[in-house]
C-alpha cells in the first residue's frame, strides 16, 4: 500500500509568533498586548496534571525575577477557563502559592495547532508542553519542548532569558553554559578585513 505523509513546517526561531486572542484567568488577552517586553509564552496538556502543577508553582514563585528581567510570562492549557480556576484554587490550598500570571483556555486547541504543538490526527493533548520566547518585537527567539513525564527547569528558563537579552545588547554570542554577568565571546568573521583584525588582536593577546 503506497502511503503519502505531509509535512507542515512547524515554527522556528527567527518566525512571528502568531497572534491570538483568548480568555484568560485574568480576563481577555490578546498576544499584541505584550509587545514591547518580553513575553514567556509555555503550555501544558492538562490542569491538574502533577508535572505541570509544579512547574505552575515554580513559576509563580520566580515571577518577580522574570519581571526584573522586563519579561511577563502566560500559560496555556487545552481546559477551559473554569478548570483554569479549579487548578488556581487547588494550588493556593495545597502549596500556599498564588499565581500571578494570566492562563488562557484554549478547549478547541486553535492556539495549540496555530503554534504546531499539534497537528492533525493527533488523538491528545500530549504534545502541548512547549515554552515559546518571544521578543518584544513578537518575534521567536527560542523554543524548547518537554514530554509529560518530566518537567521544565526555571532556573533554565531564567538563563536562557538572559542569554538573549545579552546577546541582543553586546552583539556577541553565550558560550555553553554561560550565566549572567560573564563574557561573551565574539561572531566568526564573515569578511576577510574582519578576519585579519581578529587575527591580529589574537597575536596581541587582545583576543576573547
Amino acid at each position: 500500500m503506497d502511503q503519502t505523509t505531509t509535512f507542515q513546517r512547524g515554527l522556528r526561531p527567527g518566525d512571528a509568533a502568531p497572534a491570538f486572542r483568548a480568555r484568560t484567568t485574568h480576563g481577555e488577552r490578546a498576544l499584541e498586548g505584550y509587545r514591547g517586553r518580553w513575553l514567556i509564552f509555555f503550555s501544558h496538556p492538562a490542569d491538574f496534571t502533577p508535572v505541570c502543577t509544579t512547574e505552575f508553582i515554580s513559576l509563580a514563585r520566580a515571577a518577580d525575577r522574570f519581571a526584573k528581567l522586563d519579561c511577563e510570562l502566560l500559560g496555556l492549557s487545552v481546559d477551559s477557563l473554569f478548570s483554569h480556576l479549579a487548578w488556581l484554587l487547588s494550588i493556593e490550598e495545597t502549596s500556599g502559592t498564588t499565581v500571578p500570571f494570566p492562563i488562557v483556555e484554549d478547549p478547541s486547541m486553535a492556539i495549540a495547532q496555530a503554534y504546531g504543538m499539534t497537528a492533525p490526527g493527533d488523538t491528545d493533548s500530549a504534545s502541548v508542553r512547549a515554552t515559546y520566547f518571544i521578543d518584544p518585537k513578537g518575534i521567536i527567539r527560542a523554543l524548547t519542548w518537554y514530554p509529560m513525564t518530566n518537567g521544565r527547569s526555571v532556573e533554565e528558563m531564567l538563563r536562557l532569558l538572559a542569554a538573549l537579552q545579552a546577546t541582543d545588547k553586546e552583539g556577541g554570542l553565550t558560550p555553553e553554559g554561560w550565566r549572567p554577568g560573564e563574557a561573551l565571546i565574539s561572531p566568526a568573521p564573515v569578511t576577510l578585513e574582519a578576519a585579519r583584525q581578529l587575527a591580529q588582536s589574537a597575536r596581541s593577546g587582545g583576543g576573547r
